[in-house]
């Protein structure tokens, strides 16, 4: 993870001193928020959630496999983010691929404590 230069750290310090955010809204002013569930059918669990102009769809898939034979009392847990290049056209091509991979690994890392699905929730 790369820290702030200090050109960063002055510009923000800046925007907070004038109560203005780059994006042009005040410091404690804030985008509408909706949740909706049950978006996606075929889905365990789903939510879309937007916050102003952005938009996340986020689902939850379960099935029941098999145990382990060496751990018969343990579970699996597998994490998967895509991120849609129609979402996004920077997601086009490799990028969304590099993305997510990134937030999958960031996810199981706080969710699971970095372990192979084999974590503590």
């Amino acid at each position: 993870m790369v820290g702030l230069s200090e050109g960063e750290k002055h510009f923000i310090r800046g925007g907070i001193a004038q109560d203005i955010r780059t994006d042009g809204h005040r410091r404690l002013q804030f985008r509408a928020l909706s949740v909706e569930t049950g978006v996606i059918p075929q889905a365990n669990g789903s939510a879309r959630v937007r916050l102003g102009a952005t938009e996340i769809i986020a689902s939850v898939k379960a099935e029941l496999g098999k145990p382990n034979i060496l751990h018969p009392d343990k579970g699996k847990v597998s994490i998967f983010v895509d991120c849609s290049p129609t979402a996004e056209p920077t997601f086009e091509g490799r990028r969304s691929e590099e993305l997510s991979t990134e937030l999958s690994v960031a996810l199981q890392r706080c969710l699971l404590g970095g372990k192979s699905g084999a974590g503590n929730m």
